[in-house]
């Protein structure tokens, strides 16, 4: 995946996070996406950084921490 797509899927992602918060859903938990730092704005981060950002972000929308085997967050 290309940076400006991760960038691009990271955006898209913020928007479902926008929309749990103002349904006021209960089991996210958002806090380990909140003190990694990177918004799909900061384009000037990496490839990298938003990579682990988009984890982050979906391991909290979905409730669930990675249950399978480890996916590093190394860019490609």
């Amino acid at each position: 995946m290309k940076k400006q797509e991760l960038i691009h899927l990271h955006g898209l992602l913020s928007e479902v996070r926008a929309e749990y918060e103002e349904t006021g859903e209960p089991d996210v938990d958002l806090s380990g996406y909140e003190e990694f730092g990177v918004q799909p704005t900061s384009i000037h981060r990496s490839k990298t950084d938003h990579k682990r950002a988009v984890f982050e972000l979906v391991d909290g929308l979905t409730g669930s921490p990675d249950e399978t085997e480890a996916i590093p967050a190394t860019a490609d």
